[in-house]
């Protein structure tokens, strides 16, 4: 990239309307993506139309701008009410959530915002410099490291679930049948899909959205229906809460770092997506901890890492979309759309063609990240006041905002289908609490099953059944890296106390 060209991106970047687009774009995304079951691709989509009078490159900084702040944004209904506003932010969930009952809620959220936005940061900067590498590294997965990169996630079962660990396989496996419902990949036919008795056929299967709303906030105001006061058991005033949070934020940088650029490189993977690397980013903060058991309990560390991949994913996610032309989740598909009706069409030329334009949008990212930080800080002390809120009130409304969140995700026959699938699933979640049975394992399988069985097929495809290809050291080293590292993690713990004994006697 030329001195020039980077001057002509920092003065499109900077100029006026532009800089009104991102921070229009971070606020209506923030707002889109704290409300359950909308999310980034919704908040896109609904701009699209609305990009038409622009310029090219205002557009699309505004799409983008719109898509970091609802990415964010995402976080704020996951903590406070244990409802994820996007996918990617139900690992938030898991120790943003207990925060808030413990009457953190200012300290969670003055973490999430600081994490995302650092993050954010410098996978930007690292995206502008390596985004040619991350190119080739991109061109270097295919089906069989696509399928290992899945399982890879469902081993992290083995490291997350506390407690029995076969209650956490068994919710992984039931996540994973969930999966099974609709139309098959390979063999196009529609399975489990109960015509009989819903009277029309389940092609598209059970959307993932729903089962999030039902498995998290439905389920959580279930439980809460019987307590009294507000969401935070903690008597004492939520306040204080920004500068510990941000001092949190700052006292773990390997944890930050490290998420962020697995957040970045899992998101370069198109189907991967933020929602698979803030699990992985979860696993592994869960894996190097000291202190394992202090998960899911509010822990610091997790929350950290969470909100690191999350936000560092965008920044990856860019580099299929715009090199390939390979959306790697929904947000993406719509910003290609965008890119297309303005005349900006991805691939390789569009770095030569659009170097200025293509660069200005990474520096909008920049800018952007700033803005969450900012944003996300003023807005934290009036937010955590909900968790003051009675639950008398707390309840219905969540109850309600879920539905309708629900009732939008689909049309036609697939609307009820969702209301449907979000109350059953808040039953189904709150039984799995009580009984100690692993969300996340549950979740997992959710994410993981249908990625997973879509590049076994076509692997098996391309080896004319054979299992070798996953294994072959000169045709896929890269999937014999995955495999030796599945192996490392799922039995490393069991033969620990074998090695560390074998050291000892020596």
């Amino acid at each position: 990239m030329t001195l020039g060209a980077l001057a002509e991106a920092v003065s499109l970047a900077f100029g006026w309307p532009t800089v009104g687009w991102i921070v229009g774009g971070i606020l209506l995304g923030i707002f889109i993506g704290a409300l359950p079951g909308l999310g980034p691709s919704l908040g896109m989509a609904i701009m699209l139309p609305l990009t038409v009078p622009l310029d090219g490159g205002d557009a699309i900084i505004l799409l983008v701008s719109v898509y970091s702040g609802a990415m964010y944004g995402g976080a704020i209904a996951a903590i406070l009410i244990n409802a994820p506003g996007t996918s990617a932010a139900a690992a938030t969930t898991f120790e943003g959530y207990p925060m808030s009952r413990n009457g953190e809620a200012m300290k969670a959220l003055a973490i999430s915002a600081t994490s995302s936005s650092i993050a954010g940061f410098f996978t930007v900067i690292t995206l502008i410099i390596l985004s040619p590498v991350l190119v080739e590294m991109v061109l270097a997965f295919q089906s069989p490291e696509y399928f290992l990169i899945a399982l890879l996630g469902l081993a992290m079962i083995t490291v997350i679930a506390r407690g029995s660990m076969v209650k956490g396989l068994t919710a992984g496996m039931f996540g994973l049948m969930l999966t099974t419902i609709g139309t098959s990949t390979t063999t196009v036919s529609p399975r489990y899909a109960f015509e009989d008795y819903l009277g029309f056929m389940l092609y598209d299967g059970i959307d993932f959205v729903a089962v999030l709303i039902g498995l998290f906030a439905i389920a959580e105001m279930f439980k809460l229906t019987g307590e009294k006061g507000g969401i935070s058991r903690s008597d004492t005033k939520i306040s204080g809460g920004i500068v510990p949070g941000i001092k949190a934020t700052l006292n773990h940088p390997v944890t930050l770092v490290k998420s962020g650029y697995i957040g970045m490189i899992i998101g370069a993977i198109p189907g991967a997506g933020s929602t698979v690397s803030t699990f992985v980013a979860y696993g592994e903060a869960v894996r190097t901890s000291k202190d394992p058991d202090s998960f899911k309990k509010g822990n610091e560390t997790g929350l950290i890492a969470a909100e690191s991949s999350n936000n560092g994913t965008i920044g990856g996610s860019l580099i299929p979309t715009l090199s390939f032309g390979i959306p790697g989740s929904a947000a993406t598909a719509v910003l290609l759309g965008g890119l297309v009706m303005h005349g900006l069409n991805p691939g390789p030329t569009l770095f030569s063609d659009e170097l200025a334009t293509t660069y200005s949008l990474f520096i909008a990212l920049l800018v952007g990240n700033v803005l969450i930080l900012v944003m996300g800080l003023a807005f934290v002390t009036r937010a955590s006041i909900i968790t003051k809120v009675d639950t008398d009130y707390i309840v219905p409304i969540i109850i309600v905002l879920a539905l309708v969140g629900a009732y939008s995700l689909r049309g036609g026959d697939q609307i009820w289908l969702d209301v449907g699938t979000v109350v059953a699933l808040g039953v189904i979640g709150y039984y799995m609490k009580k009984y100690d049975y692993s969300i996340i394992a549950f979740v997992l399988g959710v994410v993981l099953g249908g990625i997973a069985e879509q590049n076994l097929d076509r692997s098996l495809q391309l080896s004319d059944g054979s299992w070798l290809i996953f294994v072959n050291p000169l045709e896929q080293p890269l999937s014999l890296a995955l495999v030796i590292l599945i192996a490392l993690m799922v039995f490393g713990p069991l033969l620990k106390p074998y090695v560390t004994e074998l050291l000892d006697r020596r």
